[in-house]
């Protein structure tokens, strides 16, 4: 006796099609799982021999080969449980096993015989409609699988008797809704932060284009307050970034109640954060924070004082926009386009610079403290500014004195970034989202200065010094400055501000 249902094996965000093939024969009796399973998988012999058993069925005495094929290809997860449930069945000759094949599988099994939730369900679905399949998942799975097509047949049971009812026609399971996260109502707004007016100014430039940005200060200046409240005047996802967020969401079990989400992620992890974290991997390798990031922020505060490997990890993913992991049988890669937002004290005690104090740890404490972040990392930062500490006065509460909220900064940079969208439509570029993604020919098609601009660049190249990637991250930054400004054509105020967000005078003040 034979049968065969179809699953998925993940290898990033994309759902191999992997065949669970079972085979009953005269023999001993034996239960044996094959195909390279991981500990999960060769596990759920025990809880589908219990979950057969939760609705009166029971093992046969004779031999059963579960294979998983293609067999050079590592199986994962517990998600292997109902197909390989469900293929027993079909080889028993209790589940209709031509009506099996129209479905891909995935779900995890009660010892009870509930089917409950696994990781993966969207990007499984759209693997399945990719392959004109129908899906079965756990019902808590049900509403976010439904996002991969609006005439896609899915059932989603919450035990393995309603799957049968269903399928002999005593029970009807319904199709699941599509389930969108509730919009946050309870984001910081931008008006809390008083007193520092250039800092707003950089943070609405940095959220305009998607720069990567860091600031630079002493503790309790607000440089973690700024950072927070990026997310308020950030743009909301359209459908095809929603999308491609949650399926990284789903493959780390983060979608509570297959609720998509509406807003750009905002991760923060804690500067003891190791490589795997960060970026990913692991013995099972998992999205890291950086790949969680994916189309939003990701926050490093206290940037120093993270391991120095661990940031120079972050190198190639900011430059290709996604997180390639090598091992030695299998390559997995998923999509981080980030934008980076780190925050640091200008020297270990953090009172470097500041008048009248002197340091404890000597003249070189500031220059040996920002020397952990090594000058690659640090080129990759579009804006580089300081945040200086705000004074009582600056705290005060002033009748017509208070700062633009989050509402007012958004819909300046809604209107910057749709201007630029519409540039990069009419330039034919197809995979450019904001002015920091652009490169090469799209970068000097988009972003040509007039001649008192280009001037003042060749003037700063001889003064400041500035690498290859430094003259292009200023252009990008001008071309923002000038997006939010309505203008056509980068010109020299444009030019200038960009420069200013060099970080060029902090550098110069730490080598005195």
């Amino acid at each position: 006796m034979f049968a065969q249902v179809r699953t998925v094996a993940f290898e990033g965000i994309e759902a191999r099609s992997v065949d669970v093939q079972v085979q009953i024969s005269p023999g001993l009796p034996a239960f044996a799982v094959v195909g390279l399973p991981d500990k999960a998988v060769a596990e759920s012999r025990e809880r589908v021999r219990a979950a057969l058993h939760a609705v009166g069925l029971a093992l046969p005495g004779k031999h059963i080969t579960v294979n998983l094929a293609p067999a050079d290809l590592p199986k994962e997860g517990s998600h292997y449980d109902l197909p390989i449930v469900l293929a027993m069945m079909a080889c028993m000759g209790a589940m209709p096993f031509d009506q099996l094949q129209d479905y891909c599988v995935i779900g995890e099994l009660a010892l009870d015989g509930a089917i409950t939730r696994v990781p993966g369900a969207l990007p499984a679905a759209i693997g399945a409609n990719r392959d004109g399949l129908g899906l079965i998942c756990p019902r808590e799975c049900g509403s976010e699988a439904a996002w991969a097509a609006d005439d896609m047949n899915i059932l989603a049971p919450a035990h393995l008797l309603e799957l049968i009812n269903h399928f002999k026609g005593l029970q009807i399971l319904s199709s699941p809704a599509p389930a969108l996260d509730p919009p946050p109502s309870d984001l910081p707004d931008l008006a809390d932060v008083r007193g520092q007016e250039s800092a707003r100014r950089a943070l609405e430039v940095a959220a305009a284009g998607g720069h990567n940005l860091l600031m630079t200060g002493p503790p309790g200046s607000g440089k973690s307050m700024l950072a927070a409240r990026l997310p308020s005047i950030l743009p909301p996802l359209d459908a095809a970034e929603m999308l491609e967020v949650s399926m990284i969401r789903s493959l780390a079990g983060e979608l509570a109640g297959g609720q998509l989400a509406r807003e750009r992620p905002f991760r923060a992890p804690h500067h003891s954060a190791s490589m795997a974290a960060l970026v990913g991997g692991g013995a099972r390798p998992r999205p890291g924070e950086v790949a969680l990031a994916h189309m939003g922020v990701l926050f490093l505060d206290e940037l120093p004082e993270f391991s120095v490997q661990v940031l120079d990890s972050l190198r190639q993913p900011l430059e290709t926009g996604k997180v390639t992991i090598a091992r030695a049988n299998h390559r997995i890669a998923w999509p981080s386009r980030i934008q980076l937002v780190a925050a640091m004290n200008p020297c270990k005690c953090g009172r470097a610079f500041e008048p009248g104090f002197a340091c404890a740890r000597g003249a070189h404490c500031a220059e040996r403290y920002q020397a952990r972040i090594s000058g690659p990392l640090l080129d990759r930062f579009d804006i580089q500014i300081e945040v200086p500490a705000v004074s009582a006065v600056d705290l005060i509460y002033r009748d017509g004195c208070k700062s633009e909220s989050s509402e007012t900064v958004g819909k300046r940079v809604i209107r910057a970034r749709q201007r630029a969208s519409e540039r990069f439509k009419a330039a034919g570029l197809t995979r450019v989202y904001t002015n920091a993604d652009l490169s090469g020919e799209a970068l000097e098609a988009c972003t040509r200065p007039d001649d008192e601009g280009v001037k003042l660049l060749r003037d700063a190249d001889e003064r400041l010094g500035l690498t290859a990637r430094g003259f292009h991250r200023t252009l990008k930054v001008a071309r923002t400055l000038a997006d939010l400004d309505d203008q056509d054509q980068v010109g020299r105020l444009h030019i200038a501000e960009a420069l200013s967000y060099r970080g060029e005078t902090l550098r110069r003040r730490v080598m005195a």
